[in-house]
């Protein structure tokens, strides 16, 4: 009994010293800054962090798509994972509540995109994406880009940060908001076309084809003669405005709130990395490489001079039983596979002085029928019926609380 005793206190004094490293934010309280009420961006020894309204450094270990809905499965006409949780917690509440205690305790610290707005009350600071673009006409998966130039466009920004962002000026949970997600930048596998070629389709008179025709005027060419310079010339352009026009709406509706950038889909056009100064405080950046792409992170971050996020990775497995035929990154062999490229991915990102953090996708599983886009992988922290991938958890719940400290440089 006596045994039994002593090993009772040494947990709970393992629990005290754990929950003494961080503050009420899940900020790291072995680094102080300033106290200012809301989250910030700062440096301390050449390295960059989040700084929590308490003053404490925040390197933000996040998860996406925390939803009681999970994914649609079309073929089904359900979403598996929602009849799963309904039927276990019986409420959105309770899961939410479940949900936050087991991502604390994986060590995470925060709610990454697009999770449902009852995780933003479970006192985990969170971010929200706005899909201004999206709003206006923009579709990631077909590589559809509206007119920035255009007043319909600086209208449906300021509306929609009027609507989700004046609410939320004072929530000092909230660190900030990407604009959009994965926006089609410049050719690739959703369009072959530059985006100077695409604004040369839009209708007459509108004024992203008259900025277009500009760039053309200017460089004496005729649209069949556009070459490379030209490209480069607008892309630039167009994104200054794009990313110009988000942060004034953004800055206007709650000044108090940091902007995140707009996720970009596993490139970035130089051009429009250039336009970004001044305009977001963070240059965030999608990734499915079985390791950190550093040296693409040194050049974004060199281009703007700001930070950078990885806002989306993750490994899924083939021991899953899911399909993995659809989704970004091939499959591993198994979940210690898993495990092993989480612990190998977010080291290397932490030992980036430039580097903030990472937000892993997502929190559960797909359904193997596939989701809206036939995406059926097994990217989850749980499992359809809500069992947690016990070897990736248990990694997760060991390695994130070192990050804080080899982000200081000390352990690399």
């Amino acid at each position: 009994m006596k045994a039994i005793g002593l090993v009772l206190a040494a947990v709970m004094m393992i629990g005290t010293t754990q929950a003494a490293d961080y503050d009420s934010y899940g900020g790291w309280t072995g680094l102080r800054f300033e106290e200012r009420g809301r989250f910030y961006i700062a440096q301390r020894n050449g390295t960059w962090w989040f700084v929590t309204p308490k003053g404490y450094a925040f390197f933000s270990k996040g998860v996406d798509t925390i939803r009681y809905g999970g994914d649609l499965a079309p073929a089904l006409s359900y979403a598996p994972y929602r009849k799963a949780v309904e039927a276990k917690y019986g409420s959105e509440a309770k899961w939410a509540e479940a949900s936050a205690a087991r991502l604390r305790e994986w060590g995470f610290n925060t709610i990454g995109s697009w999770a449902d707005p009852v995780m933003w009350e479970q006192k985990i600071p969170y971010t929200v994406i706005l899909n201004l673009g999206a709003a206006a006409g923009a579709n990631w998966q077909k590589g559809i880009m509206p007119d920035f130039y255009s007043q319909a466009f600086r209208e449906t920004a300021r509306r929609i940060c009027r609507e989700k962002c004046q609410p939320r000026r004072n929530d000092s949970y909230l660190i900030g908001y990407f604009t959009d997600n994965e926006l089609a930048w410049g050719p690739d596998w959703r369009s072959r076309k530059s985006l100077l070629a695409r604004y040369l389709d839009l209708p007459d008179k509108s004024p992203g084809r008259r900025a277009a025709e500009a760039v053309l005027a200017k460089s004496g060419h005729a649209p069949e003669q556009i070459d490379r310079a030209d490209e480069e010339t607008f892309s630039f352009q167009v994104a200054q405005e794009y990313f110009r026009t988000c942060a004034e709406a953004i800055r206007a509706a709650d000044p108090n709130h940091l902007v995140l950038g707009c996720r970009f889909a596993g490139y970035a056009p130089e051009p429009v990395v250039r336009a970004i100064k001044g305009h977001t405080d963070v240059v965030s950046f999608n990734n499915y490489s079985t390791t950190p792409p550093l040296q693409t992170l040194t050049h974004l971050h060199k281009l703007t001079g700001a930070p950078v996020m990885i806002t989306e990775f993750s490994f899924k497995a083939k021991d899953s039983g899911l399909p993995n035929t659809k989704g970004a990154a091939q499959p591993v062999e198994t979940q210690k596979d898993r495990a092993d490229g989480f612990e190998r991915y977010v080291k290397g990102l932490a030992s980036l002085p430039f580097c903030l953090g990472f937000h892993w996708f997502q929190y559960s599983d797909q359904p193997k029928e596939g989701r809206f886009d036939g995406e059926n992988s097994n990217y989850g922290l749980v499992q359809i019926d809500d069992e947690p991938w016990a070897v990736l958890t248990e990694r997760m719940k060991d390695v994130n609380p070192t990050l804080d400290a080899i982000h200081t440089g000390k352990s690399r």
